[in-house]
């Protein structure tokens, strides 16, 4: 009966539970809003990590577009059962450059965390296309449209801009050219140099979808052959004091 007094009235009082209010809202918002400002001491520097190409983040915005992340995951949690199907457990480096993250909330299809070089560029096209033809079981729908969706990027260097804003490293001569190595990423006779030297060795140069121009399969295809692969697991060895 006590405990029953005692919160009539606060009930009854307005000033009273208006500050009690407060305090809680407060306090809630303290622990919501604190971490984030050490957010970059919880997240060990990884070599290989770096931004997307202007190919990859397009594909990745037609992976949001597409709802993609409702039925995938992109988040191996360190258990056994996880990892010996999908690989090694996913760093918080590996996320660093999303925004949103991919990291889903269910698996209707497998995680795709480390799907990057698991497939070839072909069976990616014949999965979009009719995703029953190689996976009988699947109750993915079909995306062949995106093959005949052609893109130019001519808007890719002011999502990368905006990226930047939130703290992707994107330096002003990649927006610069953001048009130009979107093209070069999916024409391999082109002259692609630039884009090695402005994003490394280690980019997938090549006709996703072996089909005239850039199409948003092309896109989608050339972020989902990079998923996992930055990171040279073979030699990674976690920070302990982390």
């Amino acid at each position: 009966m006590a405990i029953l007094d005692k919160h009539k009235i606060l009930e009854t009082n307005a000033t009273l539970l208006l500050i009690f209010s407060f305090l809680v809202v407060t306090i809630g918002g303290l622990v919501q809003i604190t971490p984030l400002f050490y957010l970059e001491n919880t997240i060990e520097k990884v070599e290989g990590m770096r931004p997307y190409t202007p190919l990859e983040l397009a594909g990745r915005e037609v992976y949001i577009r597409e709802g993609c992340y409702v039925c995938h995951s992109q988040m191996i949690r360190p258990m056994r059962d996880e990892v010996e199907r999908y690989g090694h457990y996913s760093l918080a480096a590996e996320s660093m450059y999303d925004h949103p993250f991919q990291w889903g909330s269910k698996r209707t299809g497998p995680d795709l965390a480390r799907v990057g070089g698991r497939y070839s560029d072909d069976w990616h096209v014949d999965h979009l296309r009719d995703p029953q033809s190689v996976v009988p079981e699947s109750v993915m729908p079909k995306y062949g449209f995106l093959e005949r969706t052609l893109v130019d990027g001519e808007y890719i260097g002011d999502l990368m801009a905006t990226q930047a804003i939130v703290g992707v490293p994107y330096s002003d001569d990649m927006v610069k050219q953001a048009s130009l190595d979107f093209r070069a990423q999916a024409d391999p006779d082109s002259d692609y140099d630039g884009l090695l030297e402005r994003y490394g060795e280690d980019i997938n140069v090549r006709n996703f979808d072996g089909q005239p121009g850039v199409s948003e399969a092309d896109a989608l295809i050339a972020y989902l052959q990079m998923l996992g692969t930055l990171v040279d697991f073979s030699t990674f060895t976690p920070d302990a004091s982390r």
